[in-house]
């Protein structure tokens, strides 16, 4: 099979199967780092990152990412429209039959069934981060001491901004540049 269809089914599959935004496709694309060649789970944390601080969709902003460095401008052409094609088709037939059947019980039931499994898999994602940000096991493995399983660095910043995001609102891409800043001055 070619590496263009490989890339379009693959994420045609997580366009179709991601309910709940660009968080709930991380799930789908740490298995594809462990499945193909085409970015690791530690680029994963780098494409996340991304992903947030650029415009656009999160998920897309991955798929084009992933399709670009797998196979060229082709190769994100053909993610990111594997990508959007399910959503596309799906909310077209949606908005055609959801005016009809708004108030129906099923309906109702189908969205408050939705939410908690759309929780799940975004806490999922947000573990898996947590896992490959602030817990670094191949450096672990390679020493076996448990200073090098626990980056202080990382904890530290991840810690910090977990206490000022929740105290202090602001919009989540001055805490991205901030992070970034941080990373920079502090070399990570």
């Amino acid at each position: 099979m070619s590496l263009l269809i490989q890339l379009f089914l693959e994420f045609f599959k997580i366009g179709l199967f991601a309910v709940g935004g660009g968080l709930a496709t991380i799930p789908f694309l740490h298995q594809l780092a462990e499945k193909y060649t085409w970015f690791t789970v530690e680029t994963l944390v780098d494409m996340i990152a991304i992903s947030e601080s650029t415009p656009g969709a999160m998920g897309v902003n991955m798929a084009t990412y992933t399709g670009f460095t797998t196979a060229g401008i082709p190769g994100s052409l053909v993610a990111t429209l594997g990508l959007v094609l399910p959503s596309i088709a799906i909310i077209i037939v949606i908005a055609h039959f959801l005016k009809q059947f708004s108030d129906s019980p099923v309906v109702k039931a189908i969205f408050t069934g939705l939410k908690p499994a759309v929780a799940a898999l975004i806490l999922c994602a947000a573990l898996n981060l947590v896992n490959v940000s602030v817990i670094n096991l191949s450096a672990f493995q390679a020493s076996g001491s448990l200073m090098d399983l626990f980056p202080l660095k990382n904890i530290i910043l991840f810690a910090v901004l977990l206490f000022l995001t929740t105290k202090i609102k602001k919009h989540p891409i001055v805490w991205i540049a901030l992070s970034a800043a941080v990373g920079v001055l502090l070399q990570f």
